[in-house]
């Protein structure tokens, strides 16, 4: 059976953040909840209420609710209206298909001067001779019921009406309550024989079991074999009639015809949560614990695992000297599912607990080893860099410390240098210190090209063919 926690509450709160101190809106419909508790203490602030299709029988805990201004308290078991003065700003409230059978309970709702619309259809109260009329006289301040609106002359008639209507409602009540009393006797009594018959069971069922199971084990071991294909086939048998007389009693229970009651809800709801209850300790009988999937062998050698079932890619990136795995694992998976383990030889991903296990071409280096996620696809990319050859050349041999070895490296230091000459006469290059020659010459102009006359006062004036151009 549910109960109102915290927890229930903070779940139910992602609009708000998960905080519950300031929520003023709260659906808690569907959660089989049988008593109403904590809400007045926790959500001060609440203005609107869900609270139907639960089992509550009671309207209470929630008279601290100053600011509540919608309360559904529909499809519970609700039989009488009360606790509800102290929600000053209770404006609707919905007690459809009830069980309240006290209609002058509703005079409790004359203190809250707010509301204004109130349903009580699919109640029994609702089939009372008068039942309208008592209502809209009683509650003054009522605009709409059961979802029609009231009108002024039908106060003033309900009004004039009132003495004649109370004293009908009255009679009524009083005969609805002796009923309900032998219905609550009647489901009381169903309740205990339900319960000696459930006993009864379970003091036959383990001791049938206890003796078979007994004369299986005991049997010499030279005649087990025999035994065991005898008494097996029984157990089986035995099994398969608990199952039909199960079936049988399912089929029982919903043909029944039973009263529309509280307890008839109630025993509605055990009997499913029985069968819920069997049938998940039935599964985790026949549920096998599949044995661990052999990674590495007994000899070392690393197989190759893909039980996720995902698509890969291997390949070989030979400029940057590394190794790329790009994984297809499923897009909207969370990364926290996700475990990768990269070894020398090989790369393990873990994906929700299955393995995938890839063995590598080359060494690569682990330490230096990243995985990604793409945002795009959800791919799993993997980059592993290749260890690099080692190359083995010749090594010097130690040279001895002595005491006067820095006095050697001092000497050693002050011995002139050595540097290489070329002789300038072998040179084969043209010397250009000779290409231009001295004189002053005018700077040359983007334009078109010219040739440069010689004036007539320069009479010394050679043209050398040899001299390439100037620039």
């Amino acid at each position: 059976m549910g109960r109102i926690t915290e927890d229930l509450i903070r779940r139910n709160a992602e609009h708000n953040d998960c905080v519950i101190f300031s929520l003023e809106e709260l659906s808690l419909h569907q959660q089989e909840i049988e008593k109403l508790e904590h809400i007045d203490k926790w959500c001060r602030d609440l203005k609107i209420l869900y609270l139907q299709n639960n089992l509550i029988g009671k309207i209470e805990n929630v008279s601290k609710l100053k600011k509540l201004e919608y309360l559904n308290l529909a499809l519970n078991n609700i039989e009488k209206i009360e606790n509800l003065e102290g929600c000053e700003g209770l404006a609707k409230l919905d007690l459809t298909v009830n069980f309240i059978g006290e209609l002058s309970s509703v005079k409790t709702l004359q203190y809250n001067v707010h509301l204004k619309e109130l349903f009580l259809m699919g109640n029994p109260c609702a089939d009372f001779d008068g039942y309208r009329p008592f209502v809209v006289a009683t509650l003054q301040q009522l605009k709409w019921l059961d979802g029609k609106q009231i009108e002024r002359s039908e106060r003033i008639q309900a009004l004039q009406n009132y003495p004649v209507v109370e004293q009908q409602i009255r009679e009524q009540e009083k005969a609805y309550c002796l009923r309900r009393a032998k219905e609550k006797e009647e489901a009381q009594r169903k309740l205990e024989e339900q319960q000696e018959n459930e006993d009864r069971k379970k003091r036959s069922h383990p001791d049938f079991l206890g003796h078979r199971y007994k004369d299986i084990h005991t049997t010499p071991r030279s005649s087990s074999e025999s035994v065991g294909h005898v008494q097996a086939p029984e157990i089986q048998e035995e099994h398969n009639k608990e199952k039909l007389n199960e079936s049988e009693d399912d089929l029982e229970f919903w043909n029944k015809p039973s009263l529309f009651t509280p307890e008839s809800r109630l025993e509605t709801l055990r009997h499913v949560e029985k069968q819920r209850k069997d049938q998940e300790k039935l599964s985790e009988k026949k549920k096998k614990v599949k044995p661990a999937r052999t990674l590495i062998t007994e000899d070392g050698k690393v197989l190759n695992v893909n039980e996720p079932k995902l698509d890969f890619s291997l390949k070989d990136d030979e400029k940057r000297n590394q190794l790329i795995l790009d994984l297809a694992v499923y897009r909207y998976m969370d990364t926290s599912l996700i475990e990768v383990d990269v070894q020398p030889t090989y790369v393990r991903v873990m994906v929700k607990g299955k393995p995938f296990q890839l063995v590598l071409p080359a060494e690569v280096k682990p330490d230096s080893s990243s995985a990604k996620r793409s945002q795009t696809t959800g791919h799993l990319v993997i980059y592993m860099p290749k260890v690099e050859e080692v190359i083995i050349g010749r090594t010097s041999k130690p040279v001895k410390a002595t005491a006067d070895s820095p006095r050697e490296q001092s000497k050693e230091r002050s011995k002139p240098v050595e540097k290489l000459e070329i002789d300038p006469s072998k040179h084969s290059y043209p010397d250009v210190t000779t290409i231009v020659q001295e004189g002053k010459h005018r700077p040359r102009r983007l334009g078109s090209e010219h040739k440069v006359v010689p004036r007539e006062e320069e009479a010394d004036f050679e043209d050398n063919p040899e001299v390439p151009p100037l620039i």
